[in-house]
């Protein structure tokens, strides 16, 4: 399915990641719009062929900062290098390398999924094979069929059919499987899995932590226009998660649970006073999503807040 000029694209992007050049170098990033800061000086900073993930509730700045690597929203501060270049002043060259999917996007609804991929596939200097690309998505059955008829989650594979049609080096994504059920979400999963196999850079942002947890190598969670934390899932879980929760039975058919940072002592301490199984043990350690309640602040349940922009 690779291509010989994909193959050169991607070793060029292995030989910046070698030198130890950022496909993303962000550094004081500051966004206002009139009176409210969206951003309020955020660094990130993403290698190449890393699959990082952005999470934060409505409001938090997620979509801005996108926007701004993107270079289609200016910034008030800060330093930003996308691919090398500072996407305010890139050039077409610079575009060609960088994949976009948007929260809401729409392709014209009269057209086939072919005509579609085939129309954008020639606004780049080299372009992945659109069938190749409509395989990857598993689009391949609805090729001839007209964008108008697809459902809601077929429309979000062409999306991102749209996105990676060019080879990018670095793909962004925002809230890319709003709206899709389990399992349409699950075989987006196997998308990115396969780009990122390949050596694509992967920026996303979403609002499901299980997807976080699923597909990033490292997450930014952004409260109030600030990275709040930053890591690997796991090790966020072990740093934010706080105490896991031991249950058992005692003999007498009474429940205890006891909440501890060493649930493998307490389990020994358990053997010790039990003749084999320990009636009734479950640990529970914390999740990513209790850490995200925490970090931004929603341990008591969900506030409303603005509408991101």
């Amino acid at each position: 399915m690779t291509t010989g000029t994909t193959q050169v694209t991607k070793a060029a992007g292995a030989r910046a990641a070698e030198t130890g050049q950022l496909a993303v170098d962000v550094r004081g990033l500051r966004k206002r719009y009139g009176p409210v800061t969206a951003v309020d000086g955020i660094d990130l900073a993403v290698p190449h062929g890393e699959v990082f993930g952005i999470l934060g509730p409505n409001g938090a700045g997620k979509s801005t900062t996108v926007e701004i690597l993107q270079g289609h929203r200016t910034r008030d501060g800060g330093e930003v290098s996308v691919l090398g270049a500072d996407p305010a002043t890139a050039g077409r060259d610079w575009r060609a390398r960088v994949g976009i999917v948007w929260q809401d996007e729409s392709a014209p609804a009269e057209l086939t999924v072919r005509e579609t991929v085939s129309h954008f596939a020639r606004y780049y200097p080299h372009p992945r094979s659109p069938a190749d690309v409509l395989d990857l998505v598993g689009l391949q059955e609805k090729a001839d069929s007209r964008i108008k008829a697809l459902s809601g989650g077929q429309r979000r594979r062409l999306d991102v059919a749209l996105g990676i049609i060019g080879d990018p080096n670095l793909l962004l994504l925002d809230e890319p499987t709003t709206g899709f059920d389990p399992a349409a979400r699950r075989q987006f999963w196997d998308v990115i899995r396969a780009l990122a196999d390949e050596g694509t850079t992967v920026v996303l942002t979403t609002h499901y932590l299980q997807e976080a947890e699923a597909l990033a190598d490292r997450i930014a969670v952004i409260a109030r226009g600030r990275v709040v934390a930053e890591g690997e899932p796991a090790a966020l879980r072990r740093e934010y998660g706080g105490e896991a929760v031991v249950e058992w039975t005692e003999p007498d058919g009474g429940p205890r649970d006891l909440r501890t940072t060493t649930p493998t002592r307490t389990v020994a301490e358990l053997m010790s006073r039990f003749d084999g199984e320990i009636p009734g043990l479950r640990i529970s350690r914390p999740s990513l999503e209790d850490v995200y309640l925490r970090l931004t602040g929603q341990e008591d349940g969900p506030k409303s807040e603005e509408d991101e922009r």
